[in-house]
């Protein structure tokens, strides 16, 4: 269990408690206030040094959660490393605002949002607020949803068919790579070797390893229905192929 600032004493985090329902909460009013002040900001774009300043917020907040993690002594190569979908999609949320790439945008957007939002929605987490661990793991995650909605409705990028078949791709070539880790340094990153013991959806997606393969499944109808929620309509269509 992890303790707090290091008297033996715990802030048990629990699920769905008013600091979770918070922590969604700000979620959503993120997410609103980008989409109802998309039209201004696309014309008062806040330019690349606030998209600078925000993945360095990012970058800092994730380095922290390491020296604190060394600090403590929890340190270790089975669960220490930044192998989990959510880690790795953050770096690559990172790189999005330093870049604009739009590959990573593909993979931030799928992937990141997919992987995100099931982790805010079901925390993997034990010590609750205002402990920095809190603020760190909501403020990462939902950082890369913000992202990846910053892009879509701010920027102008879109999730495509194509985007959604190569982050799938990415994502099985991935699998792999992090199961002979997982086996080289006795971890569980992306819970492939056994599921969450808090609780998550892998609950009902059947045993191991069967679980992974439903997951597969139930990853590609989230990305669908992202890919039809979010995609470019006709009118923008439209209206860019007029200004060529």
């Amino acid at each position: 269990m992890e303790r707090v600032w290091g008297n033996g004493d715990s802030l048990i985090f629990e699920m769905y408690s008013l600091t979770h329902v918070a922590a969604i909460g700000f979620l959503c009013i993120m997410a609103g206030l980008i989409y109802i002040c998309s039209g201004t900001l696309k014309t008062h774009l806040l330019g690349k040094r606030m998209e600078w300043i925000y993945a360095v917020s990012l970058m800092i907040t994730e380095i922290l959660y390491y020296v604190w993690n060394s600090k403590i002594g929890r340190f270790n190569l089975a669960d220490s490393l930044p192998l989990e979908l959510c880690s790795i999609s953050l770096i690559l949320s990172v790189v999005l605002l330093l870049t604009g790439n739009r590959r990573l945008y593909d993979i931030v957007f799928f992937a990141g949002i997919a992987g995100s939002l099931q982790a805010v929605l079901t925390p993997v987490l034990y010590i609750d607020f205002p402990h920095f661990r809190y603020f760190h793991f909501f403020y990462t995650h939902i950082g890369i949803i913000l992202t990846a909605l910053y892009f879509t409705w701010i920027k102008g990028y879109r999730p495509t068919i194509k985007g959604l078949g190569w982050t799938m791709a990415y994502l099985n070539i991935l699998l792999p790579v992090i199961f002979i880790i997982n086996k080289l340094v006795d971890g569980n990153y992306m819970f492939l070797r056994r599921k969450p013991s808090s609780g998550s959806l892998l609950d009902w997606l059947g045993p191991y390893p069967w679980y992974i393969v439903s997951l597969e499944a139930v990853a590609a109808v989230f990305f669908m229905v992202l890919w039809l929620l979010f995609r470019e309509s006709r009118t923008e269509r439209s209206s860019v192929q007029r200004e060529k």
